[in-house]
């Protein structure tokens, strides 16, 4: 089972992707982890990642795509995998679907959680209010005003991948502003379908 989340920010996919990986034991691949171990581990495509970052620059596609290659060939990946805030773009999904295709592999699904990015403001302050009040530190980007550029990066960069995979015939929608427990039946409910329609 190969999919990707896609909705914005605070809209529960990290949430979500924990539980696919406890339900399907396929591995959650953020492309911030698989960066760094790239990096750390010495690969061929991990080196340049390394030479561009300490030059300040950043990271081109090219090179994200590259260890997302690398990543799924590894034997935790071969039943399948959840891409966690990858693609970001319409032209990083051409390429993944480019690489995909090379591999002879195939996406799934893409599932977009569906959310009222006003009430998710309110959720990421209500959420800061709360680890204040633990006595815990706030994380930067649970600031609504740093929240709101965020969303506001999201809508521009990654807000049309929505009408590119659904030109696939990829996309399936799921109701976000549900309870968590209530999103995870829908999605497990939408999963369970292509799995037994695969198999």
């Amino acid at each position: 089972m190969r999919i990707i989340l896609l909705g914005p920010p605070g809209a529960g996919k990290g949430t979500q992707s924990e539980r696919i990986v406890a339900r399907y034991g396929i591995p959650q691949l953020s492309t911030g982890d698989m960066l760094r171990a790239a990096v750390a581990a010495g690969t061929p495509v991990g080196l340049q990642a390394k030479a561009v970052m300490e030059s300040g620059g950043l990271v081109s596609d090219a090179i994200v795509v590259g260890i997302v290659a690398d990543r799924i060939e590894e034997a935790d990946a071969k039943n399948g995998f959840i891409l966690d805030g990858f693609p970001r773009t319409v032209e990083q999904a051409k390429a993944l679907d480019a690489m995909l295709s090379e591999k002879g592999i195939a996406l799934d699904s893409v599932v977009e959680f569906v959310v009222d990015e006003n009430a998710l403001v309110g959720r990421i302050a209500k959420r800061a209010e709360e680890t204040a009040a633990r006595g815990q530190p706030v994380r930067k980007d649970d600031t609504p005003d740093v929240f709101k550029t965020r969303l506001d990066a999201y809508r521009r960069q990654t807000a049309p991948l929505s009408d590119y995979y659904a030109g696939t015939g990829l996309l399936q929608t799921i109701d976000g502003m549900k309870p968590v427990d209530a999103v995870s039946q829908d999605l497990v409910a939408l999963l369970d379908r292509h799995t037994a329609a695969a198999s």
